[in-house]
C-alpha cells in the first residue's frame, strides 16, 4: 500500500456514521489546537475515516440525530481500539469565510448552528472548511488499536501500513445519481 493510502482524517464518530450511510457528505472543518502553524490545510484528497469520540457531545447535533447519537455511543464499548469501516474522496474543498453561506448548508449537516458557529469563529480569523466527500464503504473493514500518537485535538492522523484496511472491492455508500444530486445542493448553497 503507498504511503498515501494510510491517511485517516479523525471525526466524530456519529458524523462517520452519517457520513457512512449516506445522511450527508458534508465534512466542515476548522482545525485542532494541534494542527500545524497555518491551522487545518484540507491537504489529502483521500483518506479513512477514523471515527472518535473526542469533543463528541449528544447536544452538539441535532435532534433528528441524537437517537444515532446514542446508538454510534452505545456500539463504541472498547476505548482501546477503533473501526475504519470507509474511505472518503473529497470532491469539492473550500474555504468559507461567509458566515450567510455557511448557515444555508444547515440541511445538509448534523451539527448543531452553535457549533458550527464556534468553529467559524474559532481562532484568529473567521471561516472553516467545507468539504463534500465521496464516501465508500470497505469490503474488508478493520478494527485497529488505537494507539497514542492518535490522540489529541488534530484532524489528520498517519496509519501504520499494517493496520491500514485495503481499499481493494470498496463500494459507494450512494450511487452516482444520488451523490451528485447531494453535491449540487451544497455547491448551490455556496454559490
Amino acid at each position: 500500500m503507498l504511503k498515501k493510502d494510510v491517511i485517516a482524517f479523525k471525526e466524530w464518530a456519529v458524523i462517520v456514521d452519517l457520513l457512512g450511510c449516506g445522511g450527508q457528505i458534508l465534512i466542515l472543518r476548522k482545525g485542532g489546537i494541534h494542527e500545524q502553524r497555518g491551522g487545518f490545510q484540507a491537504e489529502h484528497r483521500g483518506f479513512f475515516l477514523f471515527p472518535t469520540l473526542f469533543h463528541q457531545q449528544r447536544e452538539s447535533v441535532i435532534p433528528d440525530a441524537q437517537a444515532r447519537c446514542d446508538r454510534v455511543l452505545a456500539s463504541l464499548t472498547d476505548a482501546g481500539s477503533v473501526p475504519i469501516d470507509f474511505w472518503a474522496e473529497a470532491t469539492d474543498t473550500r474555504r468559507v469565510t461567509d458566515w450567510a453561506r455557511i448557515e444555508k448548508l444547515a440541511p445538509h449537516h448534523a451539527w448543531t448552528e452553535a457549533v458550527i458557529h464556534e468553529r467559524f469563529g474559532w481562532g484568529k480569523d473567521e471561516g472553516i472548511f467545507v468539504i463534500a466527500a465521496r464516501v465508500f464503504r470497505l469490503a474488508a473493514p478493520k478494527v485497529i488499536p488505537v494507539l497514542k500518537e492518535y490522540g489529541g485535538c488534530k484532524s489528520w492522523i498517519e496509519l501504520s501500513v499494517e493496520a491500514a484496511p485495503s481499499l481493494d472491492g470498496k463500494s459507494p455508500v450512494l450511487n452516482d445519481r444520488e451523490f451528485e444530486k447531494k453535491l449540487r445542493d451544497i455547491q448551490s448553497c455556496l454559490s
